[in-house]
């Protein structure tokens, strides 16, 4: 893998040629000196982010906060965004310009990480906790996942946490009581059902509950079995007497006092400040400086050009119509699993092919491999068809690609290719895992995490699939045309939304005119769009971007392009924002020039 950045050595051998020695000698010092700064106030960050996430601090092999939960109040959110100014200050102190290229870039990340930090932390916005799909009670219930079950230490810790769930449960509905009141409550038109995914933690029989996960697994060899019953009637106790009431407490709350006070609106522009916030989600999720208005734009441009090609293909299938098409996909039976097993078979083969096809576009592999999972039965019915959950090299966890086995008469088969691609590989675990590995600080493979690169690489994944011949019929290019078109209509439908004032019905309605989706899939994504601000413009823009690079760079090397080297270099430095990709990739073409 060809580094985009010139090291500090390469630097300086471009300095001598026109440098004296003494003046090169002492420039190489303020630059070593500069970056070694940097580096010590990297790591200083990124130890108090571990201690302010003691349970991603465990996920990530570190043991100094074992048996915490942590702080999920308000004041958390003030101690971060304190400590965040703090560490600006120092960072400014050092300053960019005596930096090696490679340490400019962790500074860039650095400061927009924390400058961000601190503007959220500003905004009434910060009191939403929750989204349709997800809020405290699932993260805890999910958090065995992300954790090492080797020990009988390891069980002691995970009981230790769940006994602070009451504690968490209150600091979090605190929080929204301040949503409340502020009047930054999620909308109406989002929240049909949430309160399913609350009542359905509580299992009349505690070995079905999922905070009781650990011990439904096989016991560690190091354990004995009395050890480990023990510890297992430890946590049985915790989650009948403190979780249970704690969940009936929050359901209780939810349906009195929080679901009555829901916005009518679906926009967030309605909120007090709703304009301004959703300014700072653009940036945020983007790395861009587009304006709702551009935004919307580039999305009806998108949404034109990907509907002509549907038609193409329709045309291909026999159909005179992409409406007739697209109405023999969603109701012909033949495309629909009877059953949540034969669903999984059907993504376990797909994915296989996939891997096959690897090699021949990208020179480097990630070690850590991963494996597929049903979503969780209180949450399918509500969220979207798949997603992604990173492992952990360090504890060793796969990655795992999670797939929605409910109503399975709105999960298509000719999605599944398009869906792998994006979830598993090259997409999201590829992408991931690799990052895990790179050499980097440990703040930038577990922490940087930029949704406009991570989620526009898995859409460019998808236009992969092309190259690994896995639309190989009418039905699944379609599949991946409607997934495509999916994320140009979100550029569409979210400003819509957010910003000019769009009913849920309006954007139900182009969505449905536009993809091949099941209504199913179109409820539950503009949901997600109504509840979670600007997060999915990131997609298509990041997407965009990356096909644009491609297209620069095979133009201007022509011969000597290749496209696992373009990919090796893309993924090279993890995620970054858009414009620090165009540079490493604009420099790595440079490089290839000469």
């Amino acid at each position: 893998m060809r580094n985009s950045f010139l090291t500090a050595a390469a630097a300086l051998a471009i300095i001598s040629i026109v440098t004296p020695a003494p003046v090169q000698a002492e420039q190489a010092a303020q630059a070593s000196s500069a970056d070694t700064a940097l580096a010590q106030l990297v790591e200083e960050y990124w130890a108090d982010a571990l201690k302010e996430s003691p349970v991603f601090a465990s996920s990530l092999g570190v043991d100094d906060y074992a048996n915490e939960l942590g702080d999920y109040s308000l004041a958390g959110l003030d101690r971060q965004a304190k400590s965040a100014a703090t560490v600006l200050a120092k960072l400014r102190a050092i300053g960019k310009d005596g930096l090696s290229a490679a340490a400019q870039v962790d500074y860039a990340i650095l400061e927009r990480t924390l400058s961000e930090t601190i503007e959220a932390n500003g905004m009434g916005q910060r009191a939403i906790n929750f989204t349709n799909r997800s809020g405290w009670h699932q993260t805890v219930a999910g958090m065995a996942d992300n954790l090492p079950f080797r020990s009988a230490a390891d069980y002691q810790s995970y009981n230790n946490r769940l006994k602070q769930y009451a504690r968490v449960n209150d600091e979090s509905i605190a929080v929204a009581n301040v949503a409340i009141k502020g009047k930054y409550t999620l909308p109406c038109d989002a929240l049909d059902g949430y309160e399913k995914t609350i009542s359905g933690l509580i299992a009349e029989d505690v070995k079905q509950s999922r905070f009781y996960a650990p011990y439904t697994r096989k016991k560690p060899d190091n354990m004995d079995a009395e050890e480990f019953e023990a510890l297992a009637l430890q946590a049985a106790t915790t989650i009948t007497a403190l979780i249970n009431p704690a969940v009936q407490k929050h359901y209780d709350w939810y349906v009195q006092q929080y679901k009555p006070a829901c916005a009518k609106g679906p926009g967030v522009s309605a909120q007090p400040g709703g304009a301004v916030y959703y300014d700072y989600r653009i940036r945020n999720q983007t790395t861009t400086n587009l304006t709702a208005d551009e935004i919307h734009s580039i999305g009806l441009n998108e949404v034109a050009r990907i509907r002509a090609e549907m038609v193409e293909v329709a045309k291909k299938a026999g159909y005179d119509s992409r409406e007739a098409f697209i109405d023999h996909l969603r109701t012909d039976p033949q495309y629909y699993a009877k059953t949540p097993e034969e669903l999984m078979e059907k993504v376990a083969r797909v994915t296989k092919i996939i891997d096959g096809q690897m090699p021949s576009l990208f020179g480097k592999m990630p070690r850590l491999p991963y494996g597929i999972k049903e979503i969780p039965s209180e949450i399918a019915e509500g969220t979207t068809t798949a997603y992604y959950n990173p492992g952990s090299p360090e504890i060793g966890i796969a990655g795992y690609y999670f797939v929605n086995t409910s109503k399975l008469d709105q999960r298509p088969l000719w999605e599944i290719p398009a869906l792998s691609v994006h979830e598993g590989v090259p997409g999201h675990h590829h992408q991931i895992a690799l990052q895990q590995e790179l050499p980097l600080s440990d703040f930038r493979k577990n922490g940087a995490f930029f949704t406009a690169f991570v989620e526009g690489w898995g859409l460019y994944s998808e236009r992969l699939g092309i190259e690994m011949g896995l639309y190989d019929t009418p039905a699944k290019d379609m599949g991946r045309l409607s997934y495509e078109m999916w994320r140009a209509c979100r550029l569409v439908v979210d400003t819509g939304i957010h910003s000019k004032g769009w009913s849920k019905q309006k954007a139900i309605d182009f969505m449905t005119d536009n993809t091949a989706l099941s209504a199913a899939n179109i409820e539950a994504e503009v949901n997600r769009y109504i509840s979670w601000p600007g997060q999915a413009l990131a997609y298509k823009l990041g997407e965009l971007k990356i096909r644009e690079l491609r297209e620069f760079a095979s133009k201007e090397l022509g011969a000597q392009f290749k496209l696992a080297a373009f990919h090796d270099i893309v993924l090279g430095q993890g995620a970054v924002p858009l414009d620090v990709l165009e540079t490493q990739v604009k420099d790595w073409v440079a490089s290839q020039k000469k």
